[in-house]
């Protein structure tokens, strides 16, 4: 009779591992189940290499299979896994569960692969290790020192944390922005419209109106609308906006026109003020939870550079991680960077001191976050004003372009 190798649970949640004969995998299944067990595996005995073959076969297969999840997907995975190995799963049984209540799809994929490494015999963060594109470095770090210092769980609950702030940081500025794009997209299709198809039409009636020359400002919105209506104008405006994303996707391509970019926007008038609080935000809150994880502040600082998105902050956290690794301090180099404001280096300072750098971080975090608050309310309600002032100054033009020339005739009538 054949033999089956199985791994169950049993009432309490612990893993055990047996052998058992039986005619079928079914029979030994439910053989397992009548001995009050819930199996997780059951395989033939001498099918223990099939874990070995599924992985050399994996490469062909998982060809594409990573690919980008969004964060609140991934923060959601990490919560559950996290409740879940509370609970006392095993990691393979959690992630098994998990792979099934997922949609088909990518992520659902990535998640079966991650058990089957594990499957295999790599630990959860090598695994997960094996698709940086739907992983970032940030969770594998946090995975691998939850993994070594025993607390995986919690770990996992501070990674969902940390994902869902990042995420409602970014929608609260991502909002602020619908508003005035709507409304300047809004305005410039209703203008070029009217300079296309209106303007025009009163262009022969203007100059049958009057009999000299016409004014400058009708000259020139007849000139612009001549421009849109009949000589491609439109097409270029179009175009203009579109040329303006594919040229910033080709800049940011490299490092220095990165570097370039970044530094522009840090200069803007109070949207450099939101985009620098946003990265300190983004920086200290990574870095503190990687810290209070457990992770080595060397390895803490390289992950967090590459996930600062502003190249001005990631080459200030290179200069600051090789002034660490020559035994300088933290805040030293950070206070002489002149990056950040000075409330943040001294905060860092005062961390150091402690001995509770991770909290000083948070802290930071959490402040900076407020102060974005603030900023994107106070960046509405000047926007607003002067969307109104601009808008109302191009209708004003074109008014007066109409208007203009008729005045000029019923000067000169009642004149003559």
């Amino acid at each position: 009779m054949p033999v089956f190798q199985y791994i169950a649970l049993d009432g309490q949640g612990v893993e055990i591992k047996d052998e058992i004969e039986a005619l079928s995998e079914k029979e030994a299944i439910s053989k397992i189940r009548n001995m009050g067990y819930f199996p997780t595996k059951v395989r033939t005995r001498g099918a223990a290499k099939k874990p070995a073959a599924r992985a050399a076969a994996r490469p062909s297969k998982r060809r594409g299979a990573g690919g980008k999840v969004r964060v609140k997907y991934i923060a959601q995975f990490a919560r559950q896994l996290s409740t879940l190995q509370d609970a006392g799963l095993p990691i393979l049984r959690s992630l098994r569960i998990l792979e099934e209540q997922q949609k088909a799809g990518t992520f659902k994929r990535v998640i079966g692969y991650v058990g089957d490494d594990i499957e295999g015999g790599s630990t959860l963060s090598e695994a997960l290790g094996h698709f940086p594109r739907t992983f970032d470095r940030l969770l594998v770090s946090m995975v691998a020192a939850g993994e070594t210092g025993g607390v995986l769980d919690l770990i996992l609950s501070r990674v969902a944390d940390f994902m869902e702030k990042a995420q409602r940081l970014k929608a609260r500025v991502k909002s602020a922005m619908v508003y005035p794009m709507v409304v300047l997209t809004a305005a410039f299709v209703i203008l070029l419209l009217l300079m296309k198809y209106v303007i025009p039409q009163f262009k022969l009636v203007l100059e049958e109106m009057v009999e000299g020359e016409l004014n400058a400002v009708t000259n020139t919105v007849l000139g612009v609308s001549n421009w849109i209506a009949y000589q491609y104008g439109w097409v270029v405006l179009l175009a203009v906006p579109f040329g303006l994303i594919f040229l910033t996707r080709v800049i940011k391509k490299c490092r220095p026109g990165r570097m370039v970019m970044d530094t522009i926007k840090l200069k803007l008038p109070v949207i450099g003020q939101i985009t620098g609080k946003v990265a300190v935000t983004r920086w200290t809150r990574t870095l503190g939870t990687l810290i209070g994880a457990g992770v080595p502040i060397l390895d803490a600082i390289n992950v967090t550079r590459e996930t600062a998105g502003n190249e001005v902050f990631a080459n200030m956290l290179a200069n600051v991680h090789n002034s660490i690794r020559q035994g300088d301090t933290f805040a030293g180099p950070l206070r002489q960077s002149k990056t950040v404001d000075l409330i943040v280096s001294n905060m860092v300072a005062v961390g150091e001191e402690t001995g509770d750098l991770d909290k000083m971080l948070l802290k930071v975090s959490d402040n900076y976050d407020e102060q974005v608050d603030v900023l994107v309310a106070s960046l509405m309600s000047m926007l607003e004003p002067i969307m109104i002032i601009v808008l109302g100054l191009v209708v004003m033009v074109i008014v007066l372009a109409v208007f203009l020339p008729m005045i000029q005739v019923i000067t000169s009538l009642s004149t003559s």
